[in-house]
């Protein structure tokens, strides 16, 4: 009985020593490196696009007189950078003379492993940043006064009653303190929906290219 096509793609596919098998398994190799490339550039861009706002913003802060911010801001996103620049590296090693399927299950291993850790990251990225914002702006020069002092001042005048702790508000303490813990209930949520943005396009061809495969192998 004559194979049909598709068995005859399936079974080329899966034998090595079939005619088509290498034509088939070229032509996935070659969609997986591309597709793959195409996320490594996305990532060294976004990366670089990092150090490039950290240095930028570093020097803006000291320009406009909160230089906590600026140096909280450059150090953690340097962090970022840092443990980013060792997970694609880590993600140059994977060998491309494999067979496409498990290059790609090779990726999808380390993207996976790669959004954990960013996602756990993220959990104190966000609120790490809000507290350089805070920290700035309190003790940003106003008038020979830092502003957060000035603020208090003004608040007092208004609400002599006002309660506070170490010079602080007890109200602007509890603000302060749901909005860290909101950001670090939601960080993780917040760089996923990051991701989606600027990768979703990406990782949707890959899922494709990927169950095609498992079509193909079922």
């Amino acid at each position: 009985m004559e194979k049909s096509i598709e068995n005859i793609w399936k079974e080329g596919f899966l034998k090595s020593d079939a005619l088509v098998a290498p034509k088939i398994n070229n032509l996935y190799n070659q969609k997986s490196i591309h597709i793959i490339d195409k996320f490594k550039r996305m990532f060294k861009i976004n990366l670089i696009a990092i150090v490039a706002f950290s240095f930028a913003f570093l020097i803006v802060s000291f320009l406009i007189g909160i230089p906590i911010t600026g140096i909280l801001f450059f150090v953690t996103l340097s962090v970022l950078v840092f443990i980013n620049r060792k997970l694609l590296n880590d993600l140059g090693k994977i060998d491309f003379g494999i067979s496409s399927y498990q290059y790609l299950k090779a990726f999808n291993q380390w993207k996976n492993k790669q959004v954990s850790i960013n996602e756990k990251i993220s959990k104190l990225l966000y609120p790490i940043i809000f507290i350089s914002l805070i920290l700035g702006f309190w003790f940003k020069d106003a008038e020979g006064m830092p502003l957060g002092e000035r603020l208090v001042n003004e608040i007092l005048v208004g609400f002599p009653d006002t309660y506070l702790i170490f010079g602080i508000p007890l109200i602007g303490i509890f603000m302060v303190l749901l909005i860290i813990a909101l950001l670090f209930h939601f960080g993780g949520r917040i760089y996923k929906w990051d991701v989606n943005i600027v990768y979703g396009r990406v990782f949707k061809k890959l899922d494709e290219l990927m169950a095609d495969i498992e079509s193909l192998r079922s």
